[in-house]
């Protein structure tokens, strides 16, 4: 018997629960499984052709003119009761917008007026307001804030040009708002009014509040990513005062002495900080011949930075550090992150340090944390520490030759345990931005992948398990980094593309990692393997931190979390505080009001973790639109990367880089998208064109204020680009072997 609920049960439940209401939490919330999930899909599809449901970002559904669970509002002004309300920040319909009463008591500064949000909402009935609103981050102060090129007209105002891809909307700037800025510099303004909903009315009106210089510098990139993702870059002074008058630790108090322990600190050559340092030894227990005993010590960050205290609360606003090629925006002030929690080389440093029992085959035997004061005796790169057990040690490290040997020993045991795991195992090369001393981009290359970096992973893994373990056994509750498995429409869309590339996903009833990897390895060395590492990326769902534990399915483990980085990750604080409370450690541990914001900090700092990685890569974006500039009119070789309705996306070889080429480009025929097969079909040559796909593509434009990349198709897989003109069509080209078996599985795919 279906278990498929009807149209009227399915859309009442996506209104009652607004907050489970992606496909995969509807399919589990009726049981459904196998063709039901694809009956689910056609459901939800035909409620929203209908209006009755829409689509949100996310890939969830709710009901028309609701807001989301978590969505962000834009303060008013108080009523005459005092009463702060809110509405949405993007609100595109003809209806008004809801109104929503933010909530008194939630952490950090009150809200005021023009205040953007980041907000839990919850519906209400038969008061004057749709919801109420518990306040998860502040995300901006007072008007609206955009980063733009300034356009000077002759009476000295102009206009704004918004420099985010996603904004195409230009601003009205008098002159005696503009600040006598500049024609053509970046400039950050500020809305002025309200913004008009019609759009046969005057563009909005903003005026300028700062100055950036050129757009086109390359130390603007990062600047430009910060400004608008509203990522916080100063500290305020009580923050930097309470980081200036912390003080080293000296005494051994309520700490073990492990100063003669050799943890020694492994990290890029670029490093800014050390906050873990690793050794081994052979066990000299009779009873595990061969195994080793691995100590990984961790910076003692919760001893500086206590719950409630002004840097406390600026760590938690910012959830982690930022990195760029030219910049670093900490989570903590450098007096902390660079210094004294930074396991310096021949400096007491305190820290938590965990002592892992392994097997000879890498089963983890027995464990157990301790909180002390260590002294690491070097401060090692990845690559000098690779060379050395590659039998090419440097004069500096050959002291520490036992300890590098001891390392890779007590590695070779745990990596056998790996591979009986089977983790997910991608193979993505890591691009690296070298900057000269002006900030222009030096070199473009890709960093090396050594069996140091795979040494040092490990045993971070290991760490954050034995972490979570322990807390779980302790009942002490923590934040868990949840991985979960991918949907069945991530998984129809990775075996369209296998399928393309002539290669085998596997139907499984249960979904492990290993499935994944039999297709990686089957892509191994063959031109897809990018492509299929990819595709297997993408079709993993976005890993995120919450106190339930729901496994981590990449790493194929129960249950994880991060403990290994407090300098850069507040969710490492969070934990090394609840594992100080678990053993009695101090008065600096976990708190009762902690346990109880535990939900919010992990939507937090999920929030700011994405907010991070969207500014990093579009900033290393403008880095190598900067850095391709020179060159447009060259010819590079790619790799079609995406197919979308608009057009092809395009991975060059050389790069890495991403560029689009416009579906209005690729000739004069009419290109029919097919979604389920990522493929473009010319109406009248038949000409396939799908993700894999080698061209030759020339440069046409680089946007580097946007780090925009526009390519032209010269050709794929070996054939001319598709003829220009409307009047004459083309002769039907031959296709290649390979072209032929994607138009055959897509006309199946329409069929069937």
């Amino acid at each position: 018997m279906s278990r498929l609920p009807d149209k009227d049960t399915l859309a009442d439940y996506i209104r009652q629960n607004p907050d489970k209401a992606g496909k995969r939490d509807l399919a589990r919330a009726f049981g459904l499984k196998g063709v039901e999930r694809v009956q689910l899909k056609d459901l939800l599809r035909e409620l929203t052709d209908e209006g009755v449901i829409e689509k949100r970002p996310g890939k969830s559904f709710g009901a028309p003119g609701h807001l989301p669970p978590v969505a962000v509002l834009v303060v008013g002004e108080p009523d005459h009761n005092g009463d702060l309300f809110a509405t949405p920040q993007d609100w595109d319909r003809d209806d008004p917008a809801p109104k929503v009463l933010i909530l008194p008591g939630s952490r950090g500064p009150a809200p005021g007026p023009g205040d953007r949000l980041l907000t839990r909402v919850t519906p209400v009935h038969g008061e004057d307001h749709h919801y109420t609103g518990k306040v998860i981050k502040k995300i901006g102060s007072g008007p609206r804030k955009i980063l733009g090129i300034f356009r000077r007209a002759p009476d000295g105002g102009g206009r704004l040009v918004p420099v985010s891809k996603g904004d195409q909307r230009e601003w009205i700037i008098a002159a005696r708002d503009a600040d006598e800025a500049e024609n053509g510099e970046l400039v950050e303004a500020e809305q002025i009014g309200q913004i008009r909903r019609n759009r046969d009315l005057a563009l909005p009106r903003a005026r300028v509040v700062g100055k950036l210089g050129s757009p086109g510098s390359a130390r603007s990139f990062s600047l430009i990513a910060i400004h608008e993702q509203g990522i916080p870059d100063a500290f305020p002074e009580r923050v930097t005062e309470a980081a200036a008058a912390a003080e080293p630790v000296t005494s051994l108090k309520g700490r073990e002495d492990l100063r003669h322990l050799p943890l020694v600190t492994i990290d890029p050559a670029d490093a800014r900080d050390h906050d873990d340092a690793v050794c081994a030894l052979p066990d000299e227990d009779p009873e595990n011949p061969g195994g080793h005993v691995v100590w990984v010590a961790i910076a003692d960050v919760a001893h500086y930075v206590r719950p409630g205290s002004p840097l406390d609360r600026e760590a938690r606003l910012r959830g982690n550090s930022t990195y760029f090629p030219d910049r670093v925006v900490p989570m903590l002030p450098e007096e902390l992150s660079a210094n004294l929690c930074s396991l310096v080389e021949g400096e007491d440093r305190p820290c938590i340090a965990l002592r892992m029992v392994l097997a000879e085959d890498g089963t983890k035997r027995a464990h157990d944390f301790h909180r002390g004061l260590m002294r690491s005796p070097a401060s090692l790169t990845y690559e000098r520490v690779q060379a050395a057990a590659d039998g090419r040690p440097d004069a500096e490290i050959e002291p520490h030759l036992r300890t590098i040997a001891d390392l890779y020993a007590a590695y070779d045991s745990a990596a056998k345990a790996r591979e009986r795991r089977q983790p997910l195992d991608l193979d993505l090369p890591e691009r690296r931005i070298k900057l000269a001393e002006d900030g222009t981009v030096a070199s473009i290359g890709f960093r090396d992948r050594l069996e140091a970096h795979r040494l040092i992973e490990e045993f971070m893994i290991l760490a954050n398990v034995c972490a979570a373990e322990t807390l779980e056994a302790k009942r002490r509750p923590l934040l868990f980094r949840v991985h979960e498995e991918p949907g069945q429409d991530k998984l129809d869309t990775l075996r369209d593309v296998a399928e393309g590339c002539g290669l085998t996903l596997s139907k499984s009833q249960v979904i492990r990692p290993a499935l994944f990897n039999r297709l990686l390895h089957q892509a191994a060395g063959s031109d897809f393997a990018e492509l299929i590492n990819l595709t297997v990326l993408r079709s993993q769902t976005q890993a995120y931190y919450s106190p339930d534990n729901l496994g981590h399915f990449g790493l194929n483990l129960r249950a994880y979390a991060h403990f290994t980085s407090p300098i850069r990750r507040y969710a490492d604080l969070v934990v090394h505080r609840a594992l100080i409370a678990a053993h009695d450690w101090g008065r600096d541990g976990q708190t009762g009001e902690e346990i109880e914001d535990l939900k919010d900090t992990a939507e937090h700092i999920s929030f700011t973790e994405r907010r991070s990685m969207t500014a990093e890569r579009d900033t290393n974006d403008r880095y190598l639109a900067a850095y391709l500039q020179d060159r447009v009119g060259n010819e590079f070789a790619g790799r079609v990367s995406g197919v979308a309705r608009f057009g092809l996306f395009v991975k060059l070889d050389e790069t890495g880089a991403d560029g689009l080429i416009p579906i209005a480009s690729l000739g004069r025929e009419w290109f029919r998208h097919d979604p389920e097969t990522h493929t473009l079909t010319g109406e009248t040559s038949g000409r396939v064109i799908a993700m894999g796909q080698r061209c030759l593509v020339r440069l046409a434009e680089a946007v580097p204020v946007t780090g925009g990349l526009l390519l032209e198709l010269l050709e794929i897989e070996g054939e001319g680009a598709p003829a220009p003109s409307r009047r004459r069509q083309p002769a039907r080209k031959k296709l290649s072997s390979a072209s032929k078996a994607r138009a055959k599985h897509a006309r199946k795919k329409r069929r069937g």
